[in-house]
């Protein structure tokens, strides 16, 4: 696998965010996915990081960033870093991608000079909750988009 930084609007991150869009139709139902604004300027460094990988046929197959976010009136801290986009194709899960990709977005937020990272997912995504969880990850106060939702879980794991 090789992974590679890349815009959060080339084509192939289109390609899986849109997948990754599907799959959260197919989880939660109705007619959206994922609808917290986002922008390609958000995951440019050093304020973020948009990362691909791509296996030995050059197909991309999992994706995840970044993104800086301070205090502010939806909940998040000073120095905190938002893991956004995280995914896997089905094809290539249990291969130890997400994993993968989460060590490396942790690094550079680190490097970046963050403090935290933090990210939102669901009730109706056991495995990427496992996935945090075992990765040092902790439920925290919600924040975001979806922090009035009761599907929604939030968690936080220092950096420093």
């Amino acid at each position: 696998m090789e992974f590679r930084p890349t815009v959060f609007d080339h084509p192939d991150a289109v390609k899986l965010n849109d997948e990754v869009q599907l799959e959260y139709v197919a989880r939660y139902g109705g007619d959206e996915g994922d609808a917290t604004p986002l922008a390609a300027e958000m995951f440019v460094p050093p304020r973020g990081l948009y990362l691909l990988a791509y296996d030995e046929r050059g197909l991309p197959v999992a994706t995840g960033g970044w993104r800086s976010q301070d205090e502010n009136d939806e909940g998040y801290s000073d120095g905190d870093a938002e893991i956004k986009r995280m995914y896997v194709v089905p094809a290539a899960r249990g291969l130890g991608l997400a994993r993968r990709t989460l060590a490396l977005l942790e690094a550079d937020a680190r490097a970046a000079g963050r403090n935290r990272m933090v990210l939102e997912t669901g009730t109706e995504q056991p495995e990427a909750m496992a996935l945090y969880t075992s990765s040092g990850y902790e439920a925290c106060t919600k924040f975001g988009h979806y922090r009035h939702t009761d599907l929604s879980r939030c968690f936080a794991k220092p950096l420093r």
